[in-house]
C-alpha cells in the first residue's frame, strides 16, 4: 500500500517489527498505525462493550480505536495508541480486549445482546437481586472491564522527572506554534516549543500546500533548522502538555524510550513541570467524525487521517476511496488522492452547494446512510433526492468538521463559548492566565490566518514581557475560507456510533434524554460517553448535538463537559518519577539527609520530612544509648539538630502585623523589630491548630514558624484569611519552607561555637533570648534565632538551602571539638517533654488554650479567629481534659504513650477512663520516665496518684500528677 514518490519517509531505513506474532516491514519514521496500514492490516481491535471489529480511525493521539499492547512480560505496556507508536527494530505489538484473537474474539456474542446492554443498563440491571452482587455481578463484572491488560509484574523501566522554566511555551508546532516561537526567539525571549508528535510541523508535514514558495514540510524544516540555531530556544518534540495549573506552571508528558528498543537505564518517559511567564496556545483541531449507520467498521477513518497517511507517510488506505463530507477541507483529501494514483470512488457532501471538481465525481445534497462488510468495510449506502444507491469502496474518509483542540483553556475551570460559524467552540479568552490561542485551536483554520496570529500572540507576549521585537512579516500561505454546514447524525435505521471505543450511539444519547439525564454531565455519565481513553476527542462535540437536538436547546445552552488534565494518558510511573517501590507517598528529605546517612542515623518519617532518629556511635548496641547520650551532650555541651522541616511563611506588607493579630490570639502588632514571640493559633471553632514563633525582620517583614506536621494546614488558613476574610488587606504570604535549611544549636556551649563562625561576636546583651536578625556566617549571609525548643540556652541558624549540606557538617564539626555532636529526633523529643514544650502529639485538633493551660494567652483587648467559640462554657469546663505532667512511682518505671488513665481504685473500663497519654520518654536528667498526657481536671489533681494501664504493650503502672513543665520550670538556662 505505499505509493511510490509520496510522503516525507523517502529514502527511510527499513524497520522489522511484528503484530500479533506477525512479522512485518516499515521505515523509520512509520508510526505502527502507518506501518500496519502499508501492509495492509486494517482490523485492530475490539470495542470496550460489544467487542465490535476496529480499525484506525485518526492519525494522532485523539485515537479512540486503535489501542494495543506493546512489549511482553515485565515491559508489556497495554493502551498505547498505534496513531502515536513509533515502530522500531524489534518493535511487539498486539491486539487487546480480544480471545482467542481480534479477527475470532468470542466475546463478540456481546454485539448480539446489545438490544438488552444499551445506555444506563448497568445502573438497572445490576439492582436485584441483591444478594447476586457480591457473588455474581462484581467477578463477572471485574473480569470484563478493562481494555489492556497489566502483566502484574515490577516495571523494570524508569521514569524521569525534570523541571523547566522559560519566557514562553509554545504548544504545538503547527504554522501557528511555529510562527510564534521563531518570532519569540529572535527576539531574545526563552523559548521552550513543545510537540507531542515524534515531528514538527503539526498538519503541514499532511498537506500538499506552499508557504512562501516552499512546500509545507521544507519549510518547517527551514525554521526548524533556524531555531535550533539560538541558544534561547529549546526544540521538544515528543512531549505533550498535559495539563494547566496555576501561576503559569504546566504539566508536560516527553515519551523518551518508547521509539526505541528498551536498554538497560533508558528512562521511558520523563515528566516536566514547566514555569512559564507566557504560554501560547496553537494546538491545532481535531477533526470530528459523522454519525450514520455503521459507521465503526475497519477501513472507515476521518479524512483528515487518509490525508496524512498519504502525504506523510506515503501509505494509501484503500484503493477503492469514498470521501463523505459537509465542508471544503475534506474535498482536499480526494484531490491529493487522485493526484496519487489512487482511485475515488465518490466524494459524498451533504451541502447542497458544494464545489464540483474536474478530478472527482460530486454527489451535492446526499448522505451516507449505511455501510457493509464485518472486519473491513466493502460498500457504503448512499442516500439522495434520488434514492438510495450502494458502493463499493474499501476505504470511507469521513469529516464533519473541525474541534478546535482548547482542552487545556479549561483546565482552570474556563468554559469554551459557542461559534456558529464554525459550528464548533472555540476557547474563551483570559480563562488561562497568561494563555494566548492561536491558528486552529482558535478556530482560524487557514494555513495564514495561523501564520499571523501566531506571530501577533508572540508580538503581544513579547510586549507584555518588555522584550523589544519588530512584527514579523507572515509568509505567503494558503487563505481560503472555511465552509461547512453542520451535520452530527444521518438519520436511518441501524446503530449510529459516537464514541467508538466505548459503544455509544445515537440512540443511547437520545435515551438519556428521553430518561431525564438531560444535563450533560448526567448523559456522559449515564451512557460513558467521552469516558473512554481518548477522553471523547473526537466525540464530545457531536454528542453534544445530538443532546441539544433530543431536549430541544441549542448547542450553547447545552454547553460542554469538563475537560480535566491531563490531555494525554500519564503513567503514574512518569508522575511519580524517583519513586519506584516507595509507595505513594512523597519523600521529602533534608540538605543533611546524606551527612546523617553517613554517621548511620536511620530515618523516621515526619510529616512527609525523613529526618534522623538517633547518630549512633561505636559501642553503642540500642537507640535508648544513642538518645541518652544525645541528651546528655545538649545538657551538658552542645548539641546539633536539623529543624529545616518546621513550616516558614514568610509574610509581607502593611498589614502584615492585622492578619498576625487576627490569626494569632496574642498581640504580634507590638513585637519589636528583631524580636520573637511565641503565638498560639486556632481554627474558627475554638480549638488549636497551631504553635509556633514568629520574627520580625523588618517594619513590615515577618517570618512565620509552624510545627512540622501543621505548614500545609496554617498557609491554607492564612490564605484564606487573607483572600476571603480580608481580601482588602496589603499583605502577601509564600511559604519558604524548602528555601531555608534551618539548624538548631541548643546546649551550654551554644554560643561559642557560633561566635566561632559569625562575622560579628555576640552575647547575651547584644543577642537576648528570643532575638532575631540578619548575621554573617563564614562570609556568608544567614538569619540567627535565638530560640528553644530544648530548655538550653540555643539558637536557630537559617542559611539558604544550597547552604544546608556544608553548614551542617561544619556545625558538626565544630560542635565535635567542644565535646558535643548531633541530636536526633528521640532527643529532640525528650528534652522538650522535660520542659513541657508541645507538638502535634499534644495539638491533635482536640484541645483547646484552656486544656493546655494557655487561656491566659487569648488576648481580652483584641479580636482573633475562633476567640468566641473558644470560650464557650463547655471548652471551659474544669472537667475537661487539661494537660499535666506525669512520673512513674510504683515499681513499673516506664510510661508509653497512648496509654489510659484511671483512678487507682478504678475498675480498668472505658466509663472510668479519666484521660490518656500524649507523649513519653525517659529523661537521662532526671533518671526516670516522664510523660504528657491529658487529664479530667488535670490542673487541679497536680501530687495525686493516677494509675497508667497500656493492654497492647502489657503496661499497668502508678504515676504522680506534676506539672508538664519537668526541668528548669524558671527557663534561666534558655534565657542565659
Amino acid at each position: 500500500m505505499r505509493i511510490s514518490g509520496k510522503g516525507l519517509l523517502q529514502g527511510a531505513r527499513p524497520v522489522t517489527f511484528s503484530f500479533n506474532g506477525r512479522h512485518m516491514m516499515g521505515l523509520e519514521g512509520d508510526t505502527l498505525a502507518s506501518a500496519l496500514l502499508a501492509n495492509g492490516v486494517h482490523l485492530v481491535a475490539r470495542s470496550f462493550k460489544y467487542h465490535r471489529p476496529r480499525g484506525i480511525l485518526s492519525a494522532g493521539s485523539e485515537e479512540p480505536n486503535a489501542l494495543v499492547t506493546i512489549g511482553s512480560g515485565a515491559q508489556s505496556d497495554p493502551n498505547i495508541r498505534a496513531t502515536s507508536q513509533e515502530i522500531f527494530d524489534g518493535l511487539e505489538a498486539r491486539s487487546q480486549n480480544c480471545w482467542p484473537s481480534v479477527e475470532h474474539d468470542l466475546q463478540a456474542i456481546n454485539d448480539l445482546a446489545a438490544p438488552f446492554l444499551g445506555a444506563g443498563f448497568y445502573y438497572k440491571t445490576f439492582m436485584w437481586p441483591a444478594a447476586f452482587w457480591e457473588k455474581f455481578y462484581e467477578p463477572v463484572i471485574r473480569k470484563a472491564a478493562g481494555l489492556g491488560a497489566l502483566s502484574g509484574l515490577a516495571d523494570p523501566d524508569p521514569c524521569e522527572k525534570a523541571y523547566g522554566f522559560c519566557d514562553l511555551l509554545v504548544i504545538g508546532s503547527g504554522p501557528a506554534g511555529l510562527m510564534a516561537a521563531l518570532t519569540a526567539g529572535r527576539a531574545g525571549a526563552d523559548v521552550i516549543l513543545a510537540e507531542e508528535d515524534a515531528r514538527m510541523g503539526g498538519r503541514l508535514l499532511a498537506e500538499v500546500e506552499q508557504i512562501d514558495g516552499l512546500s509545507g514540510a521544507d519549510w518547517v524544516a527551514q525554521v526548524l533548522v533556524e531555531m535550533a540555531s539560538l541558544d534561547n530556544v529549546r526544540l521538544m518534540p515528543r512531549t505533550a502538555i498535559t495539563g494547566a495549573y496555576d501561576q503559569g506552571t504546566y504539566g508536560a508528558l516527553e515519551r523518551v524510550g518508547h521509539h526505541q528498543p528498551r536498554r538497560a537505564g533508558l528512562p521511558r518517559e520523563c515528566f516536566w513541570r514547566i514555569v512559564a511567564r507566557r504560554a501560547v496556545l496553537a494546538t491545532g483541531a481535531i477533526e470530528r467524525p459523522i454519525a450514520f449507520a455503521n459507521n465503526d467498521r475497519p477501513g472507515i477513518m476521518t479524512a483528515s487521517a487518509v490525508r496524512s497517511y498519504l502525504n506523510r507517510w506515503g501509505v494509501a488506505p484503500g484503493q477503492r476511496v469514498t470521501v463523505f463530507a459537509n465542508n471544503d477541507q475534506a474535498h482536499h483529501t480526494a484531490r491529493d488522492l487522485v493526484q496519487a494514483g489512487v482511485h475515488v470512488a465518490l466524494l459524498v457532501d451533504s451541502r447542497h452547494d458544494a464545489p464540483d471538481s474536474d478530478l472527482y465525481a460530486v454527489m451535492k445534497g446526499a448522505q451516507i446512510c449505511d455501510t457493509s462488510g464485518r472486519k473491513r468495510i466493502d460498500s457504503i449506502t448512499v442516500r439522495s433526492v434520488a434514492g438510495e444507491e450502494r458502493i463499493q469502496t474499501d476505504c470511507l474518509a469521513m469529516s464533519g468538521g473541525w474541534n478546535p483542540t482548547l482542552h487545556l483553556t479549561c483546565h482552570l475551570n474556563g468554559r469554551p463559548q459557542w461559534n456558529r460559524d464554525i459550528a464548533s467552540f472555540v476557547p474563551t479568552p483570559g480563562t488561562v492566565p497568561g494563555l494566548t490561542c492561536a491558528g486552529a485551536c482558535n478556530g482560524t483554520f487557514s494555513t495564514s490566518g495561523a501564520l499571523r496570529e501566531g506571530g501577533e500572540a508572540a508580538a503581544q507576549v513579547l510586549a507584555d514581557l518588555g522584550l523589544k521585537s519588530t512584527r514579523p512579516d507572515v509568509p505567503e500561505a494558503e487563505d481560503a475560507p472555511y465552509n461547512i454546514t453542520a451535520l452530527w447524525a444521518v438519520p436511518g435505521k441501524g446503530r449510529a456510533w459516537l464514541d467508538f471505543q466505548n459503544d455509544v450511539t445515537v440512540k443511547d444519547v437520545k435515551q438519556a434524554a428521553a430518561e431525564n439525564f438531560r444535563s450533560v454531565e448526567h448523559m456522559k455519565r449515564y451512557t460513558t460517553q467521552g469516558m473512554a481513553t481518548d477522553q471523547g476527542k473526537s466525540s464530545n462535540v457531536a454528542a453534544l448535538a445530538v443532546l441539544a437536538d433530543a431536549t430541544g436547546r441549542g448547542i450553547p445552552e447545552t454547553g460542554t463537559t469538563t475537560f480535566r488534565p491531563p490531555f494525554v494518558p500519564v503513567s503514574i510511573a512518569a508522575m511519580g518519577a524517583g519513586a519506584a517501590g516507595q509507595g505513594f507517598r512523597p519523600q521529602r528529605l533534608l540538605t543533611s539527609h546524606l551527612a546523617s546517612k553517613e554517621q548511620g542515623a536511620p530515618m523516621i518519617e515526619v510529616g512527609l520530612w525523613y529526618r534522623a532518629s538517633y547518630f549512633p556511635t561505636k559501642g553503642e548496641s540500642n537507640w535508648r544509648q544513642s538518645c541518652d547520650r544525645e541528651v546528655e551532650l545538649v545538657r551538658g555541651s552542645v548539641g546539633i539538630c536539623d529543624v529545616s522541616t518546621l513550616g516558614k511563611i514568610d509574610i509581607q506588607g502593611r498589614d502584615a502585623a492585622k492578619l498576625l493579630d487576627f490569626v494569632y490570639t496574642n498581640t504580634f502588632s507590638t513585637l519589636k523589630l528583631g524580636k520573637v514571640r511565641y503565638g498560639l493559633m486556632l481554627r474558627e471553632d475554638g480549638f488549636v491548630m497551631d504553635d509556633g514563633t514568629t520574627a520580625r525582620l523588618g517594619e513590615h517583614h515577618y517570618v512565620m514558624t509552624t510545627t512540622t506536621a501543621a505548614a500545609g494546614q496554617v498557609m491554607a488558613h492564612l490564605e484564606f484569611v487573607h483572600q476571603v476574610l480580608r481580601p482588602e488587606w496589603d499583605v502577601q504570604i509564600a511559604s519558604v519552607t524548602e528555601q531555608w535549611a534551618q539548624f538548631a544549636i541548643a546546649g551550654p556551649k551554644s554560643r561559642d561555637l557560633l561566635n566561632g563562625m559569625l562575622g560579628d561576636q555576640i552575647n547575651d546583651a547584644s543577642w537576648p533570648f528570643m532575638a532575631c536578625g540578619a548575621v554573617d556566617v563564614l562570609g556568608g549571609a544567614a538569619r540567627l534565632f535565638r530560640i528553644s525548643f530544648s530548655g538550653e540556652r540555643a539558637y536557630e541558624l537559617a542559611v539558604p538551602a544550597r547552604y544546608g549540606d556544608a553548614l551542617f557538617r561544619e556545625l558538626l564539626q565544630r560542635a565535635r571539638a567542644l565535646g558535643g555532636g548531633a541530636y536526633g529526633m528521640e532527643a529532640l523529643n525528650v528534652l522538650r517533654i522535660e520542659k513541657g514544650f508541645l507538638t502535634h502529639a499534644e495539638l491533635n485538633g482536640t484541645v483547646t488554650a484552656f486544656d493546655l493551660g494557655m487561656q491566659g494567652m487569648v488576648s481580652k483587648k483584641k479580636d482573633c479567629i475562633g476567640k468566641p467559640m473558644s470560650a464557650r462554657p463547655g471548652l471551659m469546663d474544669k472537667d475537661r481534659q487539661r494537660l499535666v505532667g506525669l512520673k512513674p512511682i510504683g515499681a513499673v518505671k516506664e510510661l508509653t504513650t497512648g496509654a489510659h488513665l484511671f483512678n487507682p481504685d478504678d475498675p480498668v473500663e472505658r466509663v472510668y477512663d479519666q484521660g490518656y497519654v500524649t507523649s513519653a520518654g525517659f529523661s537521662p536528667t532526671l533518671g526516670h520516665s516522664v510523660a504528657l498526657a491529658f487529664l479530667k481536671n488535670g490542673a487541679d489533681r497536680i501530687g495525686e496518684e493516677i494509675r497508667l494501664v497500656d493492654h497492647m504493650r502489657g503496661i499497668d503502672a502508678l504515676c504522680e500528677v506534676v506539672s508538664p513543665v519537668f526541668f528548669d520550670p524558671e527557663g534561666g538556662r534558655a534565657r542565659g
